[in-house]
């Protein structure tokens, strides 16, 4: 295949290193930052389009076109993971586009990232059973909170949120994940997490995940939880496992064409590392390192110091 073919990618990004799932070939399915939420620690950045109309935000064919072009590679990939920029349930192709992939490529796991809000409509619901996972997230569950952490859509109420979350999981048998992230001064106060340890025991979700502050967020004042504290809360949250920096040694190799423009893609819409790309690409963290030398200072993208390194994001 010609380079210029493989540099087209416009909705698939990666594969990335997830603390969650491990090598993962994101697929975004909503334009930059369309969102329900407008979450104060969202790596993506602030919300430009908070929506909650389910609508066609890109053409489906154009999604499935591009998967077809990558999976015919035969990469290694642990996941195909809807996520990315935006809330990827608003997409209301997005049943048909987990058909193709179950249809097209049997074999592969395909995985949801979503912040929950929209499982109120039992038609939302149904299309997503035949996944082999879906991690929702739950950060609040009284309004106060919710509003000051999530910053929703004047349309969602939290209650119906959470009836949602219960319903779907009567219905889905696959694995269900729920992950809280934990803003100090929010909803780390043991009434706040009180009220969270109750609606997790009505939801029952296979896997209980305890996140805060890794990558550069929306807030500058948004600060990560010490570690006595979350190891804490986690032993309260039904020994919620805490979310960790990816570490392997099995790299994965995949179609190199491109690598520069599918390294821009990936940082749009998810801050790293050099050492995320270099597992994740299973590339010499050096010739990572000079591609992002020359993002830099072509002024694509900036760096941003973190307690874990450097982080590589978009440029604002």
């Amino acid at each position: 295949m010609k380079n210029n073919q493989h540099v087209g990618y416009r909705h698939i990004f990666g594969p990335v290193p997830s603390r969650r799932l491990g090598i993962s070939l994101g697929v975004d399915l909503v334009p930059h930052k369309t969102c329900t939420l407008n979450c104060v620690y969202c790596e993506c950045g602030r919300t430009d389009n908070l929506a909650l109309k389910r609508k066609e935000y890109i053409s489906i064919n154009s999604i499935t076109a591009e998967l077809g072009d990558f999976l015919s590679k035969d990469p290694d990939l642990d996941f195909i993971t809807f996520s990315g920029s935006g809330e990827p349930t608003l997409h209301s192709g997005m049943g048909e586009i987990i058909a193709f992939i179950k249809t097209s490529h049997p074999g592969r796991k395909v995985a949801l990232l979503t912040n929950g809000t929209l499982f109120y409509n039992p038609h939302m619901s149904a299309e997503i059973l035949d996944l082999d996972l879906v991690k929702v997230s739950l950060d609040a569950v009284s309004e106060k909170v919710f509003y000051s952490i999530n910053r929703p859509h004047r349309g969602l109420i939290i209650s119906d949120i959470i009836k949602g979350l219960i319903s779907l999981r009567k219905k889905f048998a696959n694995q269900f994940w729920v992950e809280v992230f934990l803003v100090p001064g929010f909803n780390d106060s043991q009434s706040e997490l009180k009220k969270i340890r109750n609606v997790l025991s009505l939801i029952h979700p296979d896997r209980i995940q305890l996140n805060t502050l890794d990558r550069p967020g929306t807030e500058q004042w948004v600060k990560p939880v010490d570690k006595k504290r979350l190891t804490e809360i986690a032993a309260y949250l039904y020994d919620a496992d805490i979310i960790k920096e990816f570490d392997t040694d099995r790299y994965s190799p995949v179609y190199m064409d491109g690598f520069h423009e599918r390294l821009l893609a990936t940082i749009v819409r998810r801050p790293c590392t050099a050492e995320d790309i270099s597992r994740s690409l299973g590339m010499d963290v050096n010739e990572v390192r000079r591609h992002l030398w020359t993002l830099t200072e072509n002024g694509e993208i900036s760096k941003k110091e973190m307690p874990r390194g450097v982080f590589f994001i978009k440029r604002s």
